[in-house]
């Protein structure tokens, strides 16, 4: 049995473009209630490559936030923004 995706719990540099990918990637993934594997076959991803976007580790490139953006639901955009305290879960 998994452990339950758990939500960000603190905001991410607001300067850092790959920190507030990162955060927006797992907000939506988590409260989607998918696994980081799920979300890499919803977009055609590997699953290593998700927990690296996460961790902020990859320089991601526009058609893969493109990717993933449309299995999150969401626009491209808001996975950029910097986000702020209201966004984080309560």
């Amino acid at each position: 049995m998994s452990a339950k995706p758990s939500a960000p719990s603190h905001l991410p540099d607001s300067t850092q473009a790959r920190d507030m990918l990162a955060f927006w990637v797992r907000l939506h993934r988590v409260q989607k209630g998918w696994s980081q594997e799920r979300l890499a076959l919803e977009c055609e991803l590997d699953r290593t490559y998700i927990s690296g976007l996460e961790r902020s580790r990859w320089n991601v490139s526009l058609a893969n936030i493109e990717r993933i953006a449309q299995a999150l639901g969401v626009e491209v955009w808001t996975l950029l923004k910097p986000p702020s305290v209201q966004d984080l879960p309560a």
